[in-house]
């Protein structure tokens, strides 16, 4: 279970997390929703000590995002450890977290704006765009994780890793290595190489490759 503390830093608050981001992390957000409320410019995230984050942990912290959205307000990820970093990779959501700089402050003379309206609203529609395709894929990730869970008797973290795994050795992006593994369970083949390292990573997954044989665990997503 993931825990926090916070920090005061000038208008915003500095949350550093610990423990794990799963389905259970959503019971943390509405402590975060109030502290989002009472900053000022939003949250800066220290994720250096989070050891295991999947779709749900991502799930929290993008509607903790879409929350500061609605209020004029920044959520950033200042630091993080392998696990939140190699998500945010691998399902494209690393910009909207990006730290894109402090507000300069009052005294400080403002830099003029001499980006177009129709620049503005580019970017915007991009970034609102990027959002809804990370949001768009999560459910078929975690229908991909389930249905490794149920063929191969998986834990969620060991599925999770059997997907990433998988998804570094055949340099397949994650959704796109979910949604062929959804459509292997209606009939579709995967590819022999998809087939091969996916073997291979439940085999060491489950701790017992006589359990899962290579050919045996291929031929399942034939």
């Amino acid at each position: 279970m993931a825990t926090m503390d916070v920090v005061p830093d000038g208008d915003r608050l500095t949350v550093t997390l610990w423990g794990e981001l799963d389905l259970g992390s959503r019971r943390l957000l509405p402590e975060l929703y109030d502290m989002l409320t009472l900053s000022g410019g939003g949250i800066d995230l220290r994720l250096d000590a989070v050891g295991f984050c999947d779709c749900s942990g991502l799930n929290a912290l993008l509607d903790l995002r879409s929350r500061a959205v609605d209020q004029g307000k920044t959520v950033t990820v200042r630091s993080c450890g392998v696990a939140v970093e190699r998500l945010l990779d691998l399902t494209g959501t690393r910009e909207l977290f990006a730290d894109t700089g402090r507000p300069e402050s009052p005294a400080s003379p403002a830099a003029p704006d001499t980006d177009p309206p129709e620049k503005n609203g580019q970017d915007l529609r991009a970034e609102v765009a990027q959002l809804r395709r990370a949001m768009q894929t999560r459910p078929t990730i975690d229908l991909a994780r389930g249905i490794l869970m149920a063929s191969f008797g998986l834990s969620p973290e060991a599925a999770w890793n059997v997907l990433v795994r998988t998804s570094q050795n055949t340099n397949t992006k994650l959704h796109d290595l979910a949604h062929d593994l959804v459509g292997s369970v209606h009939g579709s083949t995967l590819p022999e190489q998809v087939q091969q390292q996916l073997a291979a990573a439940v085999a060491g997954a489950s701790g017992d490759a006589a359990a899962h044989p290579a050919g045996g665990a291929a031929e399942d997503w034939d």
